[in-house]
């Protein structure tokens, strides 16, 4: 196999298959893109219009004047560096206990962790609605944080388990012959030198957060309420206006594809850091 992408007729038929997956999984974001600037009567146009129809900004005026996407876009914001900052602190703690202390139940422990992320969210919704009703936690910015941090601090700790392991134990311990203490031997010694790996963590637990849609549609309703329910707001009983929805869908997902386009080399090399040992 690997003898057949060497030749010329192997390189070929290899990028023409990556360029039709690549472009198979963008369609969906481009349709989205070009139905949000035309009018209602042009989305539901059979057979569909590609780009031959009148293009129009008037849904994004008329979201922009008529909603308060900027709230919904700050609420966004909060809740995924919120949560993104906490789970660091927990990962970042938990990570290094794990990969310079191990012990037998190690990898038990993070077999463990990593389980439950395979646990469908609706099995607990009752419990965890409950609770935040009785704590008075609904519709509120600290509540949704630690749900997103503790649903995303499994993946943070593995990712940065792997990226620890791969720091060699002899400099932690020439800086504790040195005289370090345990702080400064992880803030001075061991996250500077684990930087690409903690921001490739970052960036995934942003990413995560930001469309998460299940908690924040369930255990909020205005005050706190990110992106994710700014587009559930658009699904009406009288039907979906499918260019107002690509609009709106385009505003909240335009920041993190910014986002996620300038990191793409830190997050490739994050998912994939291990997976070739």
């Amino acid at each position: 196999m690997e003898k057949n992408f060497k030749s010329p007729f192997g390189q070929l038929a290899y990028s023409v298959f990556a360029w039709i997956v690549g472009l198979a999984i963008f369609f969906p974001i481009l349709w989205m893109g070009l139905t949000s600037f035309k009018s209602e009567i042009d989305a539901v146009n059979m057979p569909p219009l590609f780009i031959d129809f009148d293009w129009t900004l008037e849904n994004y005026t008329g979201i922009l004047a008529q909603s308060n996407y900027f709230k919904f876009a700050m609420n966004s914001v909060i809740l995924s560096f919120g949560s993104t900052v906490i789970g660091l602190l927990f990962a970042v703690t938990c990570a290094w206990a794990m990969a310079f202390n191990p012990t037998k139940r190690t990898k038990d422990t993070l077999l463990w962790m990593l389980s439950t992320k395979m646990m469908p969210p609706v099995g607990v919704l009752v419990p965890i609605y409950l609770v935040f009703r009785d704590w008075g936690l609904l519709d509120s910015r600290f509540g949704l944080i630690m749900v997103l941090f503790l649903m995303n601090l499994p993946i943070m700790v593995w990712m940065l388990y792997t990226y620890f392991k791969e720091i060699p134990k002899d400099i932690l311990e020439a800086a504790r012959m040195d005289g370090a203490t345990l702080p400064k031997e992880i803030f001075f010694v061991l996250l500077p030198m684990a930087v690409p790996g903690i921001a490739s963590t970052m960036l995934l637990n942003i990413i995560l957060a930001w469309n998460e849609a299940f908690w924040t549609l369930n255990l909020t309703t205005s005050d706190a309420a990110p992106l994710t329910a700014f587009i559930a707001s658009y699904s009406s009983p009288e039907g979906l206006f499918w260019a107002k929805l690509s609009a709106a869908s385009t505003l909240a997902v335009a920041p993190i594809l910014i986002v996620g386009w300038f990191s793409q080399k830190q997050l490739v090399r994050g998912l994939t850091f291990g997976a070739v040992k």
